[in-house]
């Protein structure tokens, strides 16, 4: 991510764009996480956790849990609705490249309907064919149907067919979200006390983790 957006945004490289990664560390190994599941463009971030937590154990003895990615085999990385060559980022200046989790149906549909494809109006996931296989992609990960079916139900059918298809799966799979999200926000006091009770519990476990750590390399608790 550093590298992605230091490139697309060189006069704008801040100390939080730099510090992010180590940062990210900190929150895998103050809870001493095994598994942790990120996007394939966090892999890299969770190899500097790994390497952190190897360094620590080799000077000062077996401590951290060594963390795992855990990643979808499909839809782990979404591309952008109009270039299928780059992810698809919420911060995207074409407000048409991204679905946002609550964004409401016919903004979903209408946003599919002006994805980027190919001139070949076949869908079929291969090589060469970015917008398809993205839209397939995102087509499989909200249905459960395998490639090959997808293409045997698009067989003959055009692309707007194909995309109408994708968006009102999309939709359909968001709205629990979007109407549970519209339940919850109305309730400020019960999320006032999800999140202190949240805070609470992090800072119990994590507490413990930073004490241990604390002792190991020889510093005196402050807390």
């Amino acid at each position: 991510q550093f590298k992605d957006k230091s490139q697309r945004h060189p006069d704008d490289v801040n100390a939080g764009l730099f510090t992010y990664p180590s940062l990210m560390a900190a929150d895998i190994l103050a809870y001493n996480a095994d598994m942790v599941p990120v996007g394939v463009d966090q892999k890299q971030h969770l190899e500097l956790a790994r390497n952190i937590a190897q360094r620590f154990n080799q000077r000062y003895g077996d401590f951290f849990t060594l963390p795992e990615p855990l990643i979808l085999e499909v839809g782990a990385k979404v591309m952008s609705l109009q270039d299928p060559t780059k992810k698809m980022s919420k911060s995207d200046e074409n407000p048409n490249a991204c679905v946002l989790i609550l964004d409401d149906k016919d903004t979903i549909i209408r946003k599919f309907k002006r994805a980027v494809t190919d001139s070949e109006a076949e869908v079929v996931f291969r090589e060469g064919k970015d917008g398809i296989n993205n839209l397939m992609t995102i087509y499989s990960s909200v249905t459960g149907k395998s490639f090959a079916d997808i293409e045997a139900e698009f067989a003959g059918k055009g692309y707007g067919d194909f995309k109408l298809a994708v968006g009102e799966a999309v939709a359909d799979h968001l709205e629990p979200v979007r109407t549970e999200f519209d339940r919850l926000i109305a309730d400020k006091a019960y999320l006032k006390e999800c999140y202190t009770a949240g805070a609470q519990q992090a800072m119990k476990i994590s507490g413990k983790i930073v004490s241990k750590v604390y002792h190991k390399v020889g510093f005196v608790d402050p807390r």
